[in-house]
């Protein structure tokens, strides 16, 4: 069903995404869904979620009539790394998205997730994530973390709220970087695909604070272990590439290509939180894929125990 919204007055300033949710009376999962599937327009362009409303704005929204559930496929690979009866963790291998941006879509984490563990297609707000908590970039590898029920979903969320949770990446970049250091650098979107520093006093970015630490090098390249204090989008390949030392095979942020490795140098090591039922220190690690530990080798690096 088409809905055309005209901005009043009163709602001008507000972030669009909220005005949406308001005016149609639905939920933020269900508003986000919209935003992230294109179904919102303004002017015939996709307006971000935090765009802030104007006076007269018409916004279009195509809101589906019904949105299939979540597809539980069975034969999709599905590497658990923990499982417990609140929590599972999986090893999410690269090119494979977390969860559906659109109704039905399927190759996915969350229908693997699903098809094993049912009960996550009810944990989380939206229904689509199949109880994840986070998500991780569609060529970006490693630890994936989903609840199993409603409470735990959001005891573990407000642990990523508050920064509570530690998030290890490992990356392999190229150019100038010092053996360890902290990036403090608010981000904000340059137009749907990437990110960007805001730091010439121009539109405000989100906060953004990620801590790097080199693990080996050989030339220019160094393999480093970086920790993210906070959850922006593409904020790891943002912030190397800010400090002119961007992750290998992303192209998107100036990356040069990594020998004989057709996507981003960039895994999901490490998860660490304190469990919500058990009250005890969880962490969950991926060890380096194949194709990453090859990938080294082809350079002339190692990572940390191999």
């Amino acid at each position: 069903m088409k809905h055309a919204i005209e901005v009043s007055p009163a709602a001008a300033g507000r972030r669009l995404d909220l005005a949406v949710g308001e005016a149609l009376g639905l939920s933020r999962a269900e508003v986000k869904a919209l935003f992230e599937s294109g179904a919102v327009r303004v002017r015939g362009r996709r307006p971000r979620k935090g765009e802030r409303a104007e006076a007269g704005m018409v916004v279009e929204v195509e809101v589906p009539e019904e949105a299939p559930a979540l597809v539980a496929q069975p034969e999709l690979a599905l590497r658990v790394l923990h499982e417990d009866a609140h929590l599972v963790a999986v090893d999410k291998a690269p090119g494979m998205p977390s969860h559906p941006l659109r109704p039905g879509e399927t190759g996915t984490v969350a229908n693997a997730l699903v098809a094993r563990y049912p009960e996550c297609a009810a944990a989380g707000e939206d229904p689509r994530e199949g109880g994840l908590v986070h998500r991780l970039d569609l060529e970006t590898s490693g630890v994936l973390l989903a609840a199993r029920d409603r409470a735990t979903w959001d005891a573990v969320r407000a642990l990523f709220t508050t920064r509570a949770v530690d998030k290890r990446y490992w990356a392999l970049t190229a150019g100038p970087i010092a053996e360890q250091g902290v990036i403090d650098l608010p981000l904000r979107h340059r137009g749907e695909a990437r990110m960007e520093p805001a730091a010439d006093g121009g539109e405000p970015g989100r906060e953004a604070v990620t801590e790097v630490r080199v693990l080996a090098r050989q030339g220019d390249l160094a393999l480093v272990e970086v920790r993210i204090l906070t959850g922006v989008q593409h904020q790891i390949r943002a912030h190397l590439a800010a400090i002119g030392a961007p992750v290998m095979g992303d192209a998107l942020y100036g990356g040069r290509p990594c020998p004989g490795l057709p996507r981003i140098f960039l895994h999901a090591h490490a998860l660490g939180l304190v469990h919500p039922a058990s009250g005890e220190t969880l962490r969950v690690e991926s060890p380096l894929p194949v194709d990453l530990r090859d990938a080294l080798a082809r350079v002339g690096l190692a990572a940390p125990g191999s």
